[in-house]
């Protein structure tokens, strides 16, 4: 948050109400949702270079949760990888490991695409 409390305020030029105090939508995140109630989708995507990467997309949850949801298929699998801008990716195709795995997690899951 920046210093000027006013200038980092959206929408609110000027209120009368003396008891108003203003609100920021920064770090809001969504709550996470049960496994049983997500709806994953697990994809091969080739990055730069060639590289084929196994990303788990379509979370809905806070980035902590997304974290140890990676955190657990990284170390089922036994690779490398990371959890960024919403996503899972984990180095190589074990699309259906991670299937498997979802699914006996209570998450709902499926593959989409090739």
């Amino acid at each position: 948050m920046g210093k000027n409390k006013k200038k980092d305020s959206i929408g609110v030029v000027y209120s009368t109400n003396q008891d108003f105090d203003y609100s920021y939508d920064e770090n809001e995140e969504q709550e996470t949702l049960p496994p049983n109630k997500q709806d994953l989708r697990i994809v091969l995507d080739r990055k730069k270079g060639g590289k084929v990467v196994t990303a788990i997309i379509d979370f809905v949850g806070t980035t902590e949760d997304l974290k140890d949801l990676g955190k657990t298929l990284k170390s089922f699998c036994g690779v490398g990888g990371t959890v960024k801008e919403g996503e899972v990716l984990l180095q190589g195709d074990f699309r259906d490991k991670i299937l498997a795995k979802l699914l006996e997690m209570n998450y709902k899951a499926k593959k989409k695409g090739g």
